[in-house]
């Protein structure tokens, strides 16, 4: 069944959403045959395909790019992609620009890092159509800032203030947000206090699903992954493996095929 941010939200106390990235059409493809429920065009492709530190690289020209490579792979899941680096505290209309182009390549939503400082841009863009996903705990983004990745959530300020930050983008519109590294015990009560889904990466078991980065799951990474990550394939051995037998064909004359 094709997959809206409607029937996105109902599942919300039914069972758990899985959503994983997706940066072209035949990674795509294969997760749609496993009923994936959201593909998320992440910015993560910096650093997952495009050899990037970072996602603070990445350009709004690169996100349409990988937009709609997975647009063109016509998947029943829920398409998504990131705003990429800058625009979050733009100007309104770049905000809105930037969202449109990104929805116009055939993006259904928009997920945007932030919480109660980016409300009432949230309402605008919802307001004008734009479906948001909001994004809270870690901020990819801001790295910059941050100096490293960190656990959030995890002293009662912090928790707080996450939480907070849910219910204010849950009123400005989001139609379900996405908590990256929160405490296990603040995600367990953000989940409970907001009424749109909450996906967990990094924020324990108790959200209403969870996302994971492909090349991670898949063990399709020469880097070492984060350690919230578990891996359910090996596919840099298994590319290995083929790499070096393509080699060794090739230098015994056993290739090409006829």
């Amino acid at each position: 069944m094709l997959k809206n941010i409607q029937t996105i939200q109902s599942l919300k106390g039914k069972r758990a959403i899985v959503a994983t990235t997706a940066y072209d059409t035949i990674i795509a493809k294969i997760a749609d045959k496993a009923s994936i429920d959201i593909l998320l065009v992440g910015d993560s492709v910096g650093t997952t395909q495009l050899g990037f530190d970072s996602t603070v690289n990445v350009t709004l020209d690169m996100m349409m790019h990988h937009t709609s490579a997975v647009v063109r792979a016509q998947t029943n899941a829920l398409v998504v992609a990131d705003l990429p680096f800058g625009y979050t505290h733009d100007s309104y209309q770049n905000i809105f620009e930037a969202c449109r182009k990104l929805i116009q390549v055939g993006a259904s939503a928009i997920k945007i890092e932030g919480g109660q400082s980016i409300v009432s841009t949230i309402g605008r863009l919802v307001a004008s159509g734009i479906p948001i996903m909001g994004h809270i705990g870690l901020l990819p983004q801001q790295i910059n800032n941050l100096g490293k990745y960190r656990k959030f959530g995890l002293d009662k300020n912090e928790a707080k203030e996450l939480i907070c930050d849910a219910e204010a983008l849950e009123a400005a519109g989001c139609f379900a947000l996405i908590g990256e590294m929160v405490a296990s015990k603040t995600s367990e009560i953000i989940q409970k206090a907001i009424n749109i889904p909450y996906i967990g990466i990094g924020s324990g078991p108790k959200c209403d699903g969870q996302i994971l980065v492909a090349n991670d799951l898949l063990g399709f990474s020469i880097d070492p992954i984060p350690n919230f990550v578990r891996e359910f394939g090996n596919l840099s051995s298994k590319a290995l493996e083929a790499f070096k037998s393509y080699k060794k064909a090739v230098e015994n004359g056993e290739f090409p095929n006829e």
